[in-house]
């Protein structure tokens, strides 16, 4: 049976909950135990798939098709774990489940109420695998004291109390402001944040406090007395040049001593922190750098492409380089001219997107590279317009476009090289869907095989020649132009097991320049770069070489 470490957050959100819960998953599985991370969601979203990524960043997608919170990218990354559907949850889940549950009279003509039905539905939620590892690690999205996180909290609350004596603790991250004008770290935000968590019968076994400075011992001692832990269990946080520092600084603070104390391990197993040791090794003597352009449509929040930017971290630590991402709004090619934007960087990125907003930019970031010799990445809705690119300048189709735009538009403006995909297999299944179905869940998700064609370079780049890639996409390159753009140099290089469904497509004669229709960037982790971008990070190399 589990343990279970329940995090929380207090004082204001954004302060690293998800990155505090996947280091303490790398700490404990650096001491030999085996993990599973999961995030539990206020909102009333059913899942994040229809949120805008300026709401709320990138949607993680799972092998077996669950659009999830960032943060499960953060546990995967950090941990190695592959996350499932039952890794997150929100509010909404939770209430569609009590009142499908209600509709089908399974309550038996009970009065629906949040306690015990949806705290109940939280707590079957949370012991999902409970058998299968040694720790569940459990975040609580938001901050204590909102009101749509009470029913977790209670939840949680009454889990704690329904297990035995010392299976649960509770972990509580704070902000301890520097305050300039007097020169001090203030405990009292951690206080009052402490004091609302018991106020609902929580109290937490460690506190994680996040500052800009070190935590004097002075305030260290004064943080254990008001809010009654112990003083070894008081965590300083303090901001990173890197979060893959962040295992290695929270072990040399303390916290999965702590943890494991809270517990009443003893002794506790010595952790074995190499993997960490070298990641940080080849962040910090890195050789040389490179310029990598991302021409996407949500340049202003960088979270909207949070695993992008992680992957390519990655891909730099592959070649032992820094890799410096730059960010360029796609729209700002469709008013001007691409060059004098793009001509100084060593390689360039289009990743996905949704829409019609910032796409003849992306087109015009592909031809570019094309063009130019540059390497290029396309991914998902990149795949596409270097797909539309090349069906254009290069198969003669000049009004080569996607159905999505027209869709979106309402009226017929293009030759739709790139479709809406109204069927699919899924495992022993065919899957069908309607361009007016709800939005929701609807698109191809999860881990679909492909297979690679031999000698080509993305099999090269693999190493093999049967894949399995994450998807999230309801478009998709129209196979019946294969013939018409290979002849003009466009090689389908990866394609579904039934030979339907377009996966990779990369140019010859070109030195690197290969699209997608998956996601590469979900399944990369520090420790283990994603092969595409580890080879797209080394032919930019040769580029900034040969520059």
């Amino acid at each position: 049976m589990a343990r279970y470490v329940f995090i929380t957050g207090g004082v204001v959100s954004s302060l690293g909950k998800g990155l505090a819960s996947a280091a303490l998953g790398a700490l404990l599985q650096a001491r030999g135990f085996s993990v599973r991370l999961r995030k539990l969601d206020p909102y009333l979203n059913v899942d994040p798939g229809t949120m805008s990524p300026f709401e709320h960043g990138e949607v993680f997608v799972t092998d077996d098709g669950a659009e999830t919170d960032l943060d499960l990218g953060h546990y995967e990354r950090f941990t190695g774990v592959a996350a499932r559907k039952t890794d997150s949850v929100s509010s909404g889940r939770i209430y569609s489940n009590v009142l499908e549950k209600e509709r089908r009279g399974d309550y038996l003509g009970k009065t629906i109420q949040v306690i015990p039905h949806v705290t109940n539905e939280i707590k079957d939620f949370i012991e999902i695998g409970d058998d299968e590892v040694d720790f569940m690690l459990c975040e609580i999205g938001g901050t204590v004291g909102d009101i749509e996180g009470l029913p977790f909290f209670e939840a949680i609350r009454q889990f704690a109390q329904d297990r035995p004596r010392g299976q649960c603790i509770f972990m509580h991250l704070t902000l301890l402001p520097y305050v300039s004008a007097s020169g001090e770290l203030k405990t009292k935000p951690t206080q009052h944040s402490v004091k609302e968590l018991r106020s609902i019968g929580i109290a937490p076994d460690v506190l994680v406090c996040r500052s800009e400075r070190p935590i004097p011992e002075k305030e260290r001692e004064k943080i254990a007395l008001f809010c009654n832990v112990r003083k070894e269990a008081v965590i300083a946080a303090p901001d990173l040049a890197t979060i893959y520092e962040a295992p290695l600084a929270y072990h040399r603070e303390g916290l999965d001593q702590a943890v494991l104390d809270a517990f009443g391990i003893s002794p506790s197993p010595r952790p074995n922190l190499a993997r960490w040791e070298d990641v940080m090794d080849r962040l910090e003597h890195a050789e040389g750098e490179v310029r990598v352009a991302i021409v996407g449509k949500y340049t202003q929040l960088e979270d909207a492409y949070k695993s992008i930017a992680e992957a390519l971290t990655h891909g730099g630590m592959a070649n032992r380089t820094r890799v410096k991402a730059e960010w360029i709004d796609a729209e700002i090619f469709e008013r001007e001219d691409p060059a004098p934007y793009l001509e100084g960087f060593h390689a360039i990125l289009v990743p996905g997107g949704f829409g019609e907003r910032g796409t003849e930019g992306k087109i015009k970031a592909a031809k570019f590279a094309r063009e130019r010799k540059i390497p290029y990445l396309g991914i998902c809705l990149g795949m596409q317009m270097a797909v539309i690119e090349a069906a254009r300048d290069l198969a003669g189709l000049e009004d080569a476009g996607s159905e999505e735009f027209d869709h979106e538009s309402g009226k017929k403006r293009f030759t739709p090289v790139v479709y809406h995909l109204k069927e699919w297999v899924q495992g022993n299944y065919k899957v069908q869907r309607k361009v007016d179905d709800d939005k929701g869940g609807t698109m191809r998700l999860g881990a679909y095989t492909a297979q690679l064609q031999p000698g080509s370079k993305v099999a090269d780049v693999y190493g093999a020649t049967t894949i399995e890639e994450r998807h999230r996409h309801r478009y998709e390159v129209d196979n019946r132009y294969r013939e018409k753009l290979e002849g003009c140099g466009l090689v389908f290089s990866g394609m579904s097991p039934d030979g339907r469904l377009p996966e990779i497509v990369e140019v010859k004669d070109h030195p690197w320049f290969i699209g997608v229709q998956f996601h590469p960037e979900l399944k990369s982790k520090p420790f283990a770069p994603h092969p595409l971008f580890a080879d797209f990070i080394r032919a930019a190399k040769e580029v900034e070489r040969l520059v």
